[in-house]
């Protein structure tokens, strides 16, 4: 569905891709992230590394009564601590997409798919 606003300009509509590609920028920023994974996981249990212009794959909207819920598909760096770049993800999309969308995210909830060695 996305997020609709009629304004005295007119009205404003963002898609949810739109959403899921801006949270996976910012999620692709954030230190400890290698990049976004696929929410499937492949036949042999490895999880795929999107690029940039196939984020949203990476990322599920869902929109409920009283705002959005996000779940972040990501793969993480070995070496550093997991609840940390956790934490961090959720703080950093959360105020971003508040500040940009100026909707309520309620939740914002990160799945672990993966854990790459950086050389």
């Amino acid at each position: 569905m996305g997020i609709e606003k009629i304004t005295t300009l007119g009205k404003l509509n963002v898609s949810e891709d739109a959403i899921a590609t801006l949270a996976g920028g910012v999620v692709s920023e954030c230190y400890g992230v290698v990049g976004m994974a696929s929410q499937k996981i492949l036949k042999d249990g490895l999880a795929e590394i999107l690029k940039k212009e196939n984020f949203s794959k990476g990322v599920v909207v869902r929109q409920l009564e009283n705002g959005y819920e996000l779940d972040l598909f990501i793969i993480i760096g070995y070496g550093v601590k997991i609840s940390e770049v956790i934490h961090e993800v959720q703080k950093k999309v959360k105020y971003m997409l508040e500040k940009t969308l100026d909707q309520p995210f309620l939740a914002i909830n990160v799945y672990v798919q993966g854990v790459k060695v950086i050389k």
